[in-house]
């Protein structure tokens, strides 16, 4: 375990840009391992809509680390977990949750500065110690653990706009100093603007491939070290099943899926891999 963490870490160093999947299950991280992606991470929001529950902390921490287990067996490649809040308010507590997410095969994390029902962000100083002491309980552990310390300051547009871009900066900076490995900074879409938390925050960034985002390629030009797709494979999944379930109800065929669908040779191959 601790080669892939070394692996992962270094996949963040340039070049070229780290471009992340997020599997939602088994299958899911099976397939992005053979389309050739050198790690996988997991998506908060796929596990909890296959769990049964809707996103933001509602899934009890048991079943979402179960089900990283579940993945990182599943592939040879590093697996990041993403844990939302680390499902704890408490530093210690929070420590003792990614301990069980090591536990659990993954080498990595993804950190919000938000809990469920928060009107604002963590407070830096405590978000600060929580990083602290996640550090300190992987290191004792001997997996020196991949940080993705998320902030939401643009996703859930906090505060005025003109100064959104100062705030992720502080943050940023701090996260890293405190021991974090890359800062991500999700809802952010305009390339002005991720060059300027590249420049400012001075470590490796993380943004989230959504629309209007700029293509890899002007990621990677932008210096950006890593870019994840977050839910969104996951959700065009669910599209297409629900393009399946209107075809079948109305004209009672099944092109959606007999012209579309992995064969069947081709997915028990896969995952006897």
């Amino acid at each position: 375990m601790p080669d892939l963490a070394e692996r992962l870490r270094a996949l963040h160093r340039p070049p070229p840009i780290l471009v992340l999947p997020n599997a939602w299950d088994a299958a899911s991280a099976r397939l992005f391992e053979a389309e050739g992606f050198p790690a996988v991470a997991t998506t908060s929001a796929g596990v909890a809509a296959s769990l049964g529950y809707p996103d933001g902390g509602a899934v009890p921490a048991r079943e979402m680390f179960e089900a990283v287990a579940r993945i990182a067996r599943a592939v040879r490649v590093p697996v990041t977990a993403d844990i939302e809040h680390a499902y704890a308010t408490a530093p210690d507590a929070v420590a003792d949750n990614v301990l069980r997410v090591i536990a659990a095969g993954a080498v990595g994390i993804n950190l919000e500065d938000i809990v469920p029902g928060a009107a604002d962000l963590e407070p830096l100083a405590l978000q600060v110690d929580k990083i602290r002491a996640i550090v300190k309980a992987a290191t004792k552990a001997g997996v020196r653990l991949v940080i993705n310390a998320r902030t939401d300051v643009f996703l859930r547009a906090m505060g005025p706009a003109d100064s959104r871009a100062a705030v992720a900066i502080e943050r940023g900076k701090a996260f890293l100093a405190a021991g974090a490995d890359c800062v991500f900074v999700p809802g952010v879409r305009d390339s002005e603007t991720i060059g300027a938390l590249v420049r400012g925050i001075g470590g490796p960034v993380n943004v989230l491939a959504s629309a209007g985002a700029p293509p890899v390629p002007e990621l990677n030009r932008l210096g950006v070290r890593r870019v994840s797709v977050g839910s969104g494979p996951m959700r065009a999944s669910m599209a297409l099943v629900g393009q399946i379930a209107e075809e079948l109800k109305t004209s009672g065929t099944y092109a959606s899926f007999t012209d579309r669908a992995l064969p069947y040779r081709d997915l028990n191959e896969l995952m006897g891999k």
